[in-house]
């Protein structure tokens, strides 16, 4: 139930680290919180996640990792190895449950019990033999609010998402020439890019805290963009606003797509 995303569908070759590194011994996990203390504004329409309010994620982490890749060389030298963040053939929330960091929530995302599920995974996979962690419990229990709120209904069943009806894949993943479908566009909460839904009622977010990092914060403090600007949004204003942006990620196109799909709700 990948929908337009076929590459997670091909779960063992990407299961097995040894085909990135042949090497490889060990996988070292690791989170970055994301969590700022800004919500959006009660029934706004053009929210964007809030994982996409900053900096990109992707110009952010690396250079973390290759300080904790320099660390591991230093404790066994001679060990190499690779690093990942959301840019590789890895999955990285089975590693993230299976390295003890955090299990995963009905809503398939992985949670912390100290800081929720606002963070960022990054992986070192390294030649050098670490000792593992134990995986931790899974504390979801009965609850089932991420499945009750979900706009669309994608959970499925706990800890199953049909990303053909998750409004985070047809706002950010779908090609910009394909429309939202009717049923996706007439659910889509106001959301313009992406969709945080299920985590926002999890009750294990009541203990988010702040990541003290402005690179983080919402750009501008801006948490939404209005469709109606958005579009009439020009190639270069969009170039210039979202620099280093996780929401350069569905190019202009794919943005004023969403924002027509919001106007043709309200209308």
């Amino acid at each position: 139930m990948s929908g337009p995303m076929p590459w997670l569908d091909d779960r063992e070759s990407r299961r097995d680290v040894r085909a990135i590194l042949p090497e490889a011994r060990s996988v070292v996990v690791v989170a970055q919180n994301y969590y700022v203390p800004v919500q959006h504004r009660p029934n706004a329409a053009g929210k964007i996640s809030r994982y996409a309010w900053g900096d990109d994620y992707h110009d952010v982490i690396p250079e973390k990792l290759d300080r904790l890749r320099e660390r591991i060389r230093e404790i066994v030298p001679g060990s190499v190895d690779r690093r990942y963040t959301d840019t590789g053939a890895i999955l990285e929330k089975e590693w993230a449950v299976r390295a003890g960091l955090a299990w995963q929530g009905k809503h398939s995302n992985v949670l912390r019990r100290d800081i929720g599920s606002w963070f960022f995974l990054g992986l070192v996979i390294t030649s050098a033999d670490l000792e593992p962690d134990a995986p931790v419990l899974d504390y979801c229990g009965t609850c089932t609010a991420c499945m009750d709120a979900c706009p669309t209904h994608a959970i499925v069943a706990p800890y199953v998402v049909d990303a053909r009806s998750c409004i985070s894949t047809w706002t950010i993943e779908t090609k910009p020439d394909i429309e939202i479908a009717d049923h996706i566009a007439a659910n889509l909460d106001g959301w313009l890019f992406g969709c945080d839904t299920c985590q926002d009622v999890c009750p294990w977010n009541r203990f988010a805290t702040d990541v003290g990092d402005t690179r983080f914060a919402p750009r501008d403090g801006v948490t939404e963009l209005a469709p109606e600007a958005v579009v009439d949004l020009q190639p270069e204003e969009f170039r210039t606003r979202f620099r280093k942006s996780p929401v350069k990620r569905t190019k202009l196109d794919g943005l004023r797509r969403n924002a027509r799909a919001l106007l043709n709700k309200k209308s």
